[in-house]
């Protein structure tokens, strides 16, 4: 019988076996394995779900469906900016999911039975703070893509900013860790809903009292400031760097307060609260100043005298002057200079043109104000965004030079100057007509309307639109020598509708009065 009892002894505690570590490192364990459920757990969350599909489909989109085309030549200043506002809608439902797992405890009637457990609920919230991390690092992920995939084509310019790049991540952590510490204040599962209608009441009206000051609109966790053509780099003024500091030492400052709330109160817990309360206040500190003395000295600089800030190459005959971060761009625009200037006829054929860059900043990366045309013979705007109807409305800028003499006259009247403009600036389009539609305003090449360009727009009657339909429906080699045979007569103010329609060979409608009476309007 005891030799029963010492073999059933032996098979119970065999040797070389060591009882469960109960050590830090199986805590840290315990806390991973717990956060890696939560992130799952969120993930089959369907506002989750969705939010992240949208975002990263949403994002994959703009990518590869450029607006109007202008993402073909992407600024990167610009570009850095724009993946802020993608990860929000993410961070909100993530910060009403990641409160609700906190809660289900208490939901379901379990939070009794944490108390015979090993693993403390501080360690519980750090472990929901950290489920909410790979979709942090998704979403640095797709803020990476779409930053590099502008950044290595072609017509890429200018630079864009790390602290820039950070804030979407950021802002997933801040949701999340903010949720998480709003269920250890608040135990109601209505809590997160509610606050999430609150904070954008309370965001409206701080706004509206404040008038949108500039320090409290980057107490926001993406301030992404869009309206203006891009600037240079150096003329941007965003305190990026503080900001992320400030998103930074808020969301360790917020995880260091759900962990005292969990009991976690430790002298490291309560030192690095102490740290991140400082970095948070340094943040604000730093990003609260509005733009400097020398910022608006330098912004308006380069909008006013912007030759004292540019470097100028020629290309051909004429001489194209852009901020240094442009520079690599001259050849594009000495193609379309080339391309009109093959079309005109008399002296504008060999005119020397000065093509310089221009930017509005004096009213800040808000203000879309449009540029003032230049009464300097020879010259021609173009600003700091390319690609899609930038470039025929490019074209028509310097058709209107051509055929004006200066950005200001091109823009006095509705004479018959503007059916030559719009010639020369569509004739060598692959599809004129279908560009002759995206550059108007009301998207028509029927009845009157506005052709935009980098400054003044050309405006054409209802009679003038339709001769230059009839024009551009016609093989350009059989308009070209007209145009060139009647040049003076097409270039000047006085010339009527009827007659550019007889010296280009398109048939009169018999509208001449009712245009007329048309332009006076």
């Amino acid at each position: 019988m005891s030799g029963t009892a010492t073999g059933t002894v032996e098979q119970a505690a065999p040797t070389g076996v060591e009882p469960p570590a109960r050590g830090q490192g199986s805590r840290t364990a315990a806390v991973l394995a717990l956060a890696r459920f939560e992130a799952r757990e969120l993930l089959l969350q369907i506002p989750v779900f969705v939010f992240l599909a949208l975002y990263v489909g949403y994002t994959g989109w703009t990518m590869f469906n450029g607006r109007e085309g202008m993402d073909d030549y992407p600024v990167l200043q610009d570009v850095d900016r724009s993946t802020q506002t993608g990860p929000l809608l993410l961070g909100i439902a993530l910060f009403v999911c990641v409160n609700r797992a906190v809660l289900r405890s208490r939901r379901q009637g379990t939070d009794r039975h944490f108390d015979v457990l090993v693993m403390e609920p501080w360690r519980r919230t750090v472990a929901h703070v950290l489920s909410v991390a790979p979709f942090a690092a998704g979403t640095a992920l797709v803020v990476a893509f779409q930053f590099t995939w502008a950044a290595l084509k072609p017509g890429a310019v200018g630079h864009g900013s790390p602290a820039e790049l950070a804030v979407g991540p950021l802002a997933i952590l801040l949701s999340g860790t903010f949720g998480v510490l709003l269920a250890r204040l608040i135990r109601s599962a209505f809590g997160a809903p509610l606050f999430v209608v609150g904070a954008y009441v309370v965001t409206v009206l701080v706004a509206g009292a404040t008038g949108g000051a500039h320090w409290v609109r980057w107490l926001s966790p993406a301030v992404s400031e869009e309206g203006a053509d891009p600037f240079p780099s150096d003329l941007l003024g965003r305190p990026a760097a503080w900001h992320v500091l400030y998103l930074a030492g808020l969301v360790v400052l917020l995880l260091c307060l759900a962990v005292l709330v969990g009991g976690g109160r430790t002298r490291v817990v309560k030192a690095v609260t102490a740290l991140a309360l400082a970095a948070t206040v340094a943040g604000v500190v730093g990003q609260s100043p509005g733009d400097s003395a020398a910022l608006i000295a330098a912004r308006a600089k380069a909008s006013v005298t912007p030759e004292k800030v540019q470097s100028c190459v020629a290309h051909g005959r004429s001489t194209y002057c852009a901020y240094p971060e442009w520079t690599g761009r001259t050849a594009d625009w000495a193609e379309v200079v080339a391309r009109v200037q093959s079309l005109a006829g008399g002296s504008a054929r060999g005119e020397r043109l000065t093509v310089r860059q221009r930017v509005e900043a004096r009213y800040g990366l808000e203000g879309a104000a449009a540029l003032p045309a230049s009464s300097t013979p020879g010259v021609v705007t173009v600003g700091t965004r390319w690609g899609g109807n930038r470039i025929p409305e490019f074209a028509v800028g310097v058709a209107s030079v051509l055929v004006a003499g200066d950005e200001e006259s091109s823009g006095e009247g509705c004479d018959a100057r503007g059916v030559t403009i719009m010639w020369l600036a569509l004739a060598s389009e692959s599809d004129p007509m279908t560009v002759f539609r995206h550059i108007r305003l009301d998207d028509s090449d029927k009845g009157s309307g506005v052709s935009l360009a980098p400054t003044n727009s050309v405006y054409l009657s209802a009679e003038q639109t339709r001769i230059v339909r009839e024009l551009l429906l016609k093989p350009r080699y059989s308009v070209i020598p007209k145009v060139r045979a009647h040049w003076a007569e097409l270039t000047s103010a006085k010339t009527s509708t009827a007659r550019v329609a007889q010296l280009l060979g398109v048939p009169a409608a018999g509208a001449g009065a009712e245009d007329a009476k048309e332009c006076e309007q």
